[in-house]
């Protein structure tokens, strides 16, 4: 009787247990919150420049647990910030998605346009309405984290944070909870009536602690004895800029604490930027409880210092360097607050850079590469030409992002055809020695550009917000106003060539070296998630991560 009674239970306690596992089964799984890291003007040899200097829990990390992409580009021009951030998140590019440029200029007004500025909205922790009046307005494509809303019926929080405003909005999409960035006039973090019209209590309380003045209190000197920083060029190189009231570009930056009493900006150039930045997010994991229910949260995080000191000091500059020691300690301390918080294993992360950066030209000079600068004087230069064919002045209204816009207004007036002016000025254009290629946007596909710059300069061509014609330079040729650092704008793989790692959740380990874009993240993401496709996207998921 004991044996009968000791099978029937075990035969129930079975039918339990395959019970509860069909349940589990049916349950749709998904990482209790995806962490974005982009990280402002990283190039790709970063990872393995300072490799043996980063410790075993913040970049070592990710390659060593997560999936590395080590061929990823990004498939159109120009190269900057806003398309960047933009890009990762929606799939697209500039043709789609709408977003031309950090800025570009509205051919009909001849008006300069930034990309998140927007009049009909009142800032929100600050007086200024020039840092404060920002939103996603101009944006046209969804966002994997508008996505991520619509798929939990707006259950989903999403917390978007950087020092810039373009890099906390652009990613963060049209619905987040909040979208956060950097003050300079107050050194808060601040936000727009477009997300909220009080600051959340948790963001009031962390702008209460004045961190950024504890931060730079000691001022700056490097992480380790600065003759160990044997992969960067000799401190007070003359391609250096300055920081601040410094004389030199040199360690230790002793005035530091001074300069960002007077100047707030100031700390975006140092390490304790993305410091900052994290210890936000760290919050906002705190405050909005992100991770901490059974629905899938999203944290989009720019680490935007590490483009301000490139800038500043160039690829090459043992400031820039110390950036990244400081990031990857900074980083290990985000992951393990992670671990504590929302659990191991249990979130899914991403690192990426919105774009590179050129070696400085005065670092390129010294070891005889081919380099200079682009474009000096030209938009008088053509426009005197311009005025001598046409017989009017100051046809070309701006050059924004390697394009040139010409004045529809003057064109109209004067009934001047804008094709004639076009062509005239490509003519002129194809004798500069720094122009590798001109072409009018119209006429790109026909060209005789080889791929894969023809693709790129049509993926990056807005119809109704990108200029009139296209200016590729030669390779290593910095426009005029880079003296001294550097910028990013060309489709070179110093600036198209960019990180890519995943690791958490869902992710398998490795690494690959076949070709993908930056239009694959987004689509990457989504199919981790079990949503759908950003509506613009025009990437594919990257299987190999995600193991299908």
């Amino acid at each position: 009787m004991l044996r009968k009674i000791s099978i029937a239970a075990l035969t129930m306690l079975s039918l339990v247990t395959i019970d509860a596992q069909k349940n589990k089964n049916s349950q749709l799984e998904r990482p209790k919150l995806v962490v974005g890291l982009v990280v402002d003007q990283m190039r790709w040899d970063y990872l393995y420049r300072f490799y043996n200097k980063y410790g075993n829990d913040g970049f070592k990390r990710l390659l060593n647990t997560g999936y590395a992409l080590n061929n990823v580009h990004i498939p159109y021009v120009p190269t900057i910030t806003a398309l960047g951030h933009t890009c990762i998140y929606t799939g697209s590019v500039p043709a789609i998605h709408g977003i031309a440029g950090n800025d570009w200029t509205d051919k009909e007004t001849g008006k300069n346009v930034y990309c998140t500025t927007d009049e009909s909205v009142q800032p929100v922790g600050t007086t200024n309405t020039k840092i404060g009046s920002h939103s996603p307005k101009n944006l046209w494509s969804t966002t994997v984290t508008d996505e991520l809303k619509l798929a939990t019926n707006f259950q989903a929080k999403v917390i978007g944070v950087s020092l810039k405003d373009r890099a906390s909005i652009l990613p963060a999409g049209h619905t987040p909870n909040g979208a956060f960035w950097f003050d300079d006039s107050t050194g808060n973090f601040i936000t727009s009536t477009w997300y909220m019209n009080d600051l959340p209590q948790w963001v009031k309380s962390f702008n209460s602690q004045n961190l950024p003045e504890k931060l730079v209190a000691n001022g700056w000197n490097t992480l380790l004895p600065v003759n160990q920083y044997t992969e960067s060029a000799p401190d007070n190189s003359a391609w250096e800029g300055l920081l601040g009231s410094a004389k030199t570009p040199t360690f230790p930056y002793s005035n530091l604490a001074k300069d960002y009493k007077d100047k707030k900006d100031n700390i975006r150039y140092t390490p304790f930027g993305n410091t900052l930045t994290l210890k936000l997010a760290e919050a906002s994991v705190e405050g909005e409880k992100l991770g901490n229910d059974n629905v899938t949260d999203f944290l989009a995080i720019n680490l935007a210092s590490t483009d301000y000191a490139g800038h500043k000091f160039g690829p090459n500059s043992i400031e820039v360097e110390d950036v990244y020691l400081r990031l990857d300690q900074d980083l290990a301390e985000f992951f393990n607050y992670l671990d504590s918080k929302v659990g191991k294993g249990e979130y899914t992360v991403f690192l990426s850079a919105d774009h590179g950066g050129a070696h400085s030209v005065g670092f390129l000079q010294e070891h005889k590469i081919a380099t200079g600068f682009f474009g000096e004087n030209s938009q008088k230069d053509i426009n005197q030409k311009l005025k001598e064919k046409f017989g009017v002045d100051k046809l070309i209204n701006a050059v924004d992002n390697y394009q040139i816009y010409f004045d529809r207004k003057l064109l109209k007036d004067n009934k001047i055809e804008l094709d004639d002016v076009i062509n005239f000025t490509v003519k002129e254009l194809e004798n500069d020695p720094t122009v590798l290629y001109a072409v009018s946007v119209t006429k790109v596909q026909e060209s005789s550009i080889p791929e894969p710059i023809k693709q790129r300069i049509i993926n990056g061509i807005n119809r109704q917000r990108s200029g009139d014609i296209q200016l590729i330079s030669h390779d290593s040729m910095l426009p005029s106003y880079a003296k001294t650092g550097t910028t990013h704008s060309v489709w070179n793989s110093y600036d198209s060539h960019i990180p890519l790692l995943f690791m958490g959740w869902g992710v398998q380990h490795g690494e690959s070296n076949k070709p993908y874009f930056m239009t694959d993240i987004a689509p990457t993401v989504s199919s981790l998630l079990k949503i759908q496709f950003p509506s613009g996207t025009v990437g594919n998921p990257i299987t190999e991560v995600i193991g299908k």
